[in-house]
């Protein structure tokens, strides 16, 4: 057992679990793991892997909540295991040790490279807290305070759920939510976490007998922390309208051509958007909410595609490597079998200027994903920014009928 003392003050209690020996035996056909990201400043953003092994085949799955990852293109060299993640470029290195796994999680950024340690023991705990009674409970909706390092204060709302020993939830903030967080409550303090390959996020915070959420720690990636508090607000709501894109000016249509994954020139003045209701999304395949937000889109436009809807997909990749975008965003398309255009910007998503180089009627791009709707007269009807994912549970559902009403209201227009 390890004792960590968290930088706002508290302790919480991190329980390894059982150690089995090597993950190389092929005597178990499922086993259960711990994986430890590790900062410098001693926090450990922890998730949980299943592995499942035949003879001839291993497949890892991420687990953060609700959500499985699956991991299968796997190499393995002698001791060393090279796990190509799914959807982003970002790989795991490892080596076997006596009680699992040790080694780098490598992933790209904006910047260049960045990489971390990691270990990975046999157990199937996340976060055990130290068992404080209380009468307390953490479920519902909380409105948090995060304070960044430069004195700047955001808001978002946290929701909370509490299966047994488990906690469960996300946080949703105006360019997107911080997806499925796993961890434990223990009427005291809180602690949760997730790992999806592009991002290792951390929270912890301890609850107050007056029902408010203090000492509240946010570790992101290698270095990144932030300070929250939280006090119980169900009736919060987020206004996205803070982070969407606008038209300039007296501007009312876009006007656009990139090349799609094949190197075909697309226009939005094409003939094949005429008459169209066209749904603009801003992402990029580095981009976990865009992974949320395009399996939406995929099967919406397979089941709206007859009805006249139309949807195209900008990317903004990390690099202006057209022929590494193209890898990227091809596995990227295959993964949520996409059948609409993904197109190529050329612009990177760090470019301070990528609004005005591909999109210059409307003011800046400030959250990845974002979407532009179009009308069927060809002007721009909606701006939205980021995507309530299936980790909000009912705001994903408010925003998939408010979404569906906005388009079949669009289709019934008639255009002269």
């Amino acid at each position: 057992m390890k004792i960590i003392q968290s930088l706002s003050g508290y302790c919480f209690l991190l329980v390894f679990g059982s150690l089995i020996g090597a993950s190389c035996s092929t005597d178990h056909s499922n086993q259960h793991m711990r994986a430890i990201v590790k900062r410098q400043d001693g926090i450990e953003i922890v998730f949980n892997i299943e592995e499942q092994r035949s003879d001839s085949s291993r497949i890892w799955f991420i687990r953060n909540g609700e959500e499985r990852m699956e991991i299968s293109d796997i190499e393995q060299k002698n001791d060393s295991l090279i796990l190509h993640l799914p959807f982003f470029e970002a790989e795991l290195r490892l080596k076997s040790t006596s009680s699992g796994y040790s080694g780098q999680w490598i992933k790209a950024t904006s910047k260049g490279w960045q990489t971390m340690p990691i270990d990975i023991v046999h157990g199937n705990d996340r976060y055990l807290l130290q068992r404080n009674q209380s009468d307390l409970t953490i479920a519902g909706g909380w409105r948090v305070e995060f304070t960044k390092p430069d004195g700047r204060v955001t808001t978002a709302k946290a929701e909370f759920q509490s299966k047994g020993d488990t906690l469960f939830g996300t946080f949703l903030t105006p360019t997107g939510d911080y997806r499925f967080l796993e961890g434990s409550f223990d009427g005291d303090s809180l602690v949760m976490s997730a790992f999806d390959g592009t991002h290792a996020f951390f929270f912890a915070a301890r609850l107050t007998k007056e029902g408010q959420l203090i000492n509240g720690v946010f570790a992101s990636g290698p270095t990144h922390i932030e300070q929250w508090t939280a006090r119980r607000d169900e009736e919060m709501k987020i206004d996205e309208s803070t982070a969407a894109m606008k038209l300039r000016g007296s501007e009312s249509r876009l006007n656009f051509a990139f090349p799609d994954l094949e190197g075909r020139p697309v226009s939005i003045s094409d003939d094949r958007f005429k008459d169209k209701v066209v749904i603009i999304q801003i992402m990029g395949s580095w981009c976990p909410n865009c992974m949320d937000e395009t399996q939406f889109l995929s099967s919406f436009h397979k089941e709206y595609a007859a009805k006249g809807v139309e949807v195209i997909g900008l990317a903004y990749e990390y690099t202006t490597d057209s022929i590494r975008a193209r890898k990227n965003l091809n596995r990227f398309r295959k993964k949520f079998d996409v059948n609409y255009s993904m197109l190529i910007t050329g612009v990177t998503s760090a470019d301070s200027l990528k609004t005005e180089k591909t999109l210059p009627q409307l003011t800046p791009i400030k959250a990845f994903p974002s979407m532009i709707i179009l009308g069927r007269d060809g002007t721009v009807r909606k701006t939205h920014a980021g995507y309530s994912g299936p980790a909000t549970g009912k705001h994903h559902e408010a925003f998939k009928e408010e979404f569906r009403e906005l388009i079949e209201a669009l289709l019934n227009e008639r255009v002269e």
